[in-house]
């Protein structure tokens, strides 16, 4: 999943709009649903996203942000009960749409027999969300200070990069590939990018996607 998306989030609080606004920028489609009027007209007053005003649990209001056509729906409120019913509501409108909730508590893995991906806001910021809502085969490993993004990555078989060195690959200035995930050695130029094996990119936020749909197609 590395072509622009639309995407849905339930939730435009702080997690919820800060994803956004990083979605906003790498190119891809943002509706927001919210139900709280005034925050709902705070975010779009910054003309990040589309806005509906309304609680996502209702089918009515889910499907006035298009649920069919989405790629991906993240419930980011601060309810864990809300975000995984969320997602339910969408699953059922909409086979196969890519799935995100947000988890207050430890123990959250266990959630993954509902949804695609969990993230936690304590100990990761909207980046990791953001990444989250792209694809499964990319994990933030640090939200650093600062807009970098450390990211593990699996590159997979019909990758533009599958099977190249990296000195023929041409990536993005403000992308670097560190290591493989076994972390034994430094990438070099004659690295090659192996399908099916991870690597450690540190990448800028405003060449993700160009970085993803070179490893991952």
């Amino acid at each position: 999943m590395t072509s622009d998306l639309d995407v849905v989030i339930a939730g435009g609080g702080r997690v919820g709009f800060q994803t956004a606004e990083l979605l906003a920028e790498r190119g891809h489609d943002v509706t927001i649903v919210e139900r709280d009027e005034g925050v709902a007209d705070a975010v779009a007053d910054e003309w990040v996203a589309t806005v509906i005003t309304g609680d996502a649990t209702n089918p009515e209001i889910i499907e006035q942000a298009d649920i069919e056509r989405a790629d991906a729906v993240a419930a980011l409120t601060g309810e864990t009960g809300l975000n995984l019913a969320v997602c339910l509501a969408a699953v059922e409108l909409s086979p196969g749409t890519r799935t995100v909730a947000r988890i207050d508590r430890a123990g959250g893995q266990a959630y993954t027999r509902f949804v695609d991906a969990v993230v936690f806001p304590e100990r990761a910021g909207a980046r990791v969300a953001a990444n989250e809502i792209v694809g499964g085969d990319v994990r933030t490993l640090a939200d650093v200070t600062g807009s970098l993004d450390i990211m593990l990555v699996r590159v997979t078989e019909e990758a533009p990069a599958a099977g190249r060195k990296l000195a023929d690959v041409r990536l993005p200035a403000g992308s670097l590939v560190v290591s493989d995930d076994d972390g034994e050695r430094i990438a070099r130029s004659e690295t090659t990018l192996t399908p099916g094996h991870r690597y450690v990119v540190a990448v800028e936020p405003d060449v993700v996607d160009e970085v993803l749909r070179l490893m991952r197609g």
